[in-house]
C-alpha cells in the first residue's frame, strides 16, 4: 500500500472501534500475554486486523521504537510455534506510524483449518474472544470450514510420488527473499508440507493425508487431473478474431507452473511502459497482473467445472474464475470486506511472496492502474463467477497502437529488422528501438527518462536522435522547449512492415 493509502486504512480501522474484525491491544516493550487468543479465534472466523500500540479505546499509545524489531520477531516465531498456535500460521506483522507513533499491524486472514492456543480452540464475537471446549461446537467450526473450503479435501492415496517435491528448492529461495529469516526452509520436505497445511488429519473422521490445495500447488498434471478433470485455465488474445483467438495458452499445470506462464503471457502480449516510482524503474504490467493473475489462482472455486480465463482484448484484460462468493454485483474496493476462498492456498503464495497480505491486491492495482491506463479504472464483480476488468492504454495512432498492442514479440521482430537494415547493435540498438516504438505523444521521447534507463548521457540520447531524423525516421515538432519527437511516413512504414 502507498503511504497515504496505508494511513487512510488505519483511520477506517481506528474509525470502526473494536468488533468481530478488528482488535486493539496495548504493547509498549512486550507482547501481550493474550495475543495469540485473538489471533487464533480470528483465525478460525473470519480473519481481521489487530493494532499493536493502540488501547481498548482506539487511544494510540505506541510501540517503543527500540522494541518494534524484538517484538515483530517474536510474533513471527511464536505464530510458527506449534505449542503457541497448532497449526502453526506464520503471520508478517508491519511497522506502521500512526499520529506520529510507531505501531504494528498485523493482518489476520481466514484460515481453512481450526486452530488452537496453548491447546485451546478461541472463536471470535463482535465481544471479543472466547473459549470454545465442547466438542460438538468444535466440530461446528470445522464443519463451517469444510463446507466452506474445498481445498482442505484430503485424497488419502495421494504420496509423495505424485508431487512435484523438485520444485521445493526454488520455493525455499523465494521464501528467503520474502524473509531472510523465514523458519519454512530449514524444515524437510515433509515438514514443511505439514507446517503449510497441505497434509492435514481431519481431527473428527481420523482421515489424513495430502490436501487438495497440495495437489494443486505441487500435483503432477496427471495428479491433477485424477482429483478435477475439469481443471484448467485458459489464456487467450482476442484482438482480430474476437470469437476465436489471436493465441492461447491451455494451461493444465500446478499453480506454480501456473503462475509462471500467465505472468509470461502477459509479459508476450502486453506493453511495459516506462515509469519512474521516485528515482526507481519499476514495471507497472508486473505490479498491476502479478495481483490479478495470483487473485486468479488464489480465490477460484476449484470444485467448479466453470474454467478459469485471463482474456487479453484491444481495450481491457478480463479475468473470470469460479467463485464461492458472500456479496453479489460489483465491488467498491474501498468498501470492500475481504475473504478469502482458499486461506491454505492463499497463505503458501504469501509465503513464496507473491501475494501480500488480505486486500492488498485491489489497493496495489488501484494505485499502479492510473499511471498504466490515464483516466480509467479498473472494475471487479462478484458472484457465482468473478470477474476483473483491467483497462489498457486508449490507442491513438499507428506508432501507439504497434506499441500497446504487440509488446515483447513485436519489438524482437522489429529489432531485428532494424539492426539488419541500419547496422545498429547493442545498447544503441536497444535504444533506437525504444525511441520509435514509444507512443506518440507528449511521452514519446523523453531525454531524460531514456539516459537514465540505459544508463547513458543526455548527450547520447541527442546524438541517437540526430541519427534517427537523418535516416528520417523521426522529426521533431513544435516549439524547442515545449516540443517532441514524432514518427515520419517512413518510421511508421517501418512498423507497418513488421505488423
Amino acid at each position: 500500500m502507498v503511504n497515504d493509502e496505508v494511513q487512510l486504512h488505519l483511520k477506517h480501522l481506528l474509525s470502526m472501534g473494536e468488533g468481530l474484525r478488528v482488535e486493539y491491544k496495548e504493547a509498549k516493550k512486550t507482547l501481550p500475554v493474550n495475543l495469540f487468543e485473538t489471533v487464533c479465534a480470528m483465525l478460525n472466523r473470519d480473519g481481521g486486523d489487530i493494532l499493536l500500540g493502540v488501547d481498548d479505546n482506539g487511544q494510540v499509545i505506541g510501540v517503543d521504537v527500540q522494541y518494534l524489531g524484538k517484538l515483530k520477531t517474536d510474533i513471527v516465531n511464536l505464530s510458527n510455534n506449534p505449542q503457541k498456535l497448532d497449526p502453526p500460521f506464520i503471520l508478517f506483522p508491519v511497522e506502521r506510524s500512526l499520529e506520529g507513533k510507531a505501531i504494528i499491524h498485523i493482518s489476520i486472514p481466514a484460515s481453512s483449518q481450526t486452530h488452537r492456543s496453548i491447546d485451546v480452540v478461541y472463536d471470535r464475537s463482535d465481544d471479543g474472544d472466547f473459549r470454545v471446549s465442547e466438542p460438538h461446537r468444535i466440530a461446528e467450526i470445522s464443519n463451517r470450514k469444510r463446507a466452506a473450503y474445498t481445498e482442505n479435501t484430503i485424497y488419502g492415496a495421494v504420496t509423495p510420488d505424485d508431487l512435484r517435491f523438485d520444485m521445493l528448492p526454488r520455493l525455499r529461495n523465494l521464501m528467503l527473499s520474502r524473509s531472510p529469516n523465514h523458519p519454512w526452509p530449514e524444515l524437510t520436505d515433509e515438514e514443511l508440507m505439514l507446517k503449510a497445511g497441505l497434509y492435514r488429519k481431519d481431527i473428527e473422521t481420523g482421515k489424513e493425508g495430502y490436501t487438495l490445495a497440495a495437489v494443486l500447488l505441487l500435483g503432477k498434471d496427471e495428479t491433477i487431473h485424477s482429483a478435477l478433470p475439469h481443471y484448467k485455465i485458459d489464456a487467450l488474445v482476442r484482438r482480430v478474431q474476437v470469437d476465436r483467438y489471436d493465441d492461447r495458452d491451455r494451461i493444465e499445470c500446478n499453480l506454480i507452473e501456473a503462475y509462471d506462464r500467465l505472468m509470461a503471457f502477459v509479459a508476450k502480449h502486453l506493453p511495459d511502459p516506462f515509469y519512474l516510482e521516485g528515482d526507481v524503474r519499476i514495471s507497472l504490467r508486473d505490479r498491476i497482473f502479478r495481483e490479478v493473475v495470483a487473485n486468479v489462482l488464489v480465490h477460484r472455486e476449484y470444485v467448479s467445472a466453470y474454467p478459469a480465463r485471463l482474456i487479453i482484448y484491444k481495450d481491457r484484460v478480463e479475468t473470470v474464475n469460479a467463485s464461492n462468493y458472500r456479496t453479489k454485483g460489483m465491488l467498491d474496493p474501498k468498501n470492500v470486506v475481504p475473504f478469502s476462498k482458499n486461506p491454505t492456498i492463499a497463505k503458501f503464495f504469501a509465503q513464496i511472496g507473491w501475494v501480500e497480505e488480505l486486500g492488498s491486491g485491489m489497493v496495489n492495482i488501484g494505485k499502479y492502474v492510473p499511471h498504466y491506463s490515464p483516466g480509467r479504472k479498473p472494475e471487479y464483480r462478484d458472484g457465482a463467477v468473478f470477474t476483473t476488468m483491467i483497462p489498457l492504454p486508449v490507442i491513438k495512432d499507428v506508432a501507439e497502437k504497434v506499441y500497446l498492442e504487440t509488446a515483447d514479440d513485436f519489438r524482437v521482430k522489429f529489432s531485428e529488422n532494424f539492426r539488419v537494415k541500419f547496422n545498429v547493435k547493442g545498447n544503441q540498438l536497444d535504444r533506437m528501438t525504444e525511441m520509435i516504438l514509444r507512443p506518440s505523444s507528449g511521452r514519446l521521447l523523453v531525454v531524460k527518462e531514456l539516459a537514465e534507463k540505459y544508463s547513458v548521457s543526455v548527450r547520447t540520447i541527442h546524438e541517437d536522435l540526430r541519427r534517427l531524423e537523418g535516416w528520417n525516421i523521426v522529426t521533431f515538432e513544435g516549439p524547442p522547449k515545449t516540443g517532441t519527437y514524432i514518427l515520419t511516413e517512413y518510421g511508421k512504414a517501418l512498423l507497418e512492415d513488421v505488423v
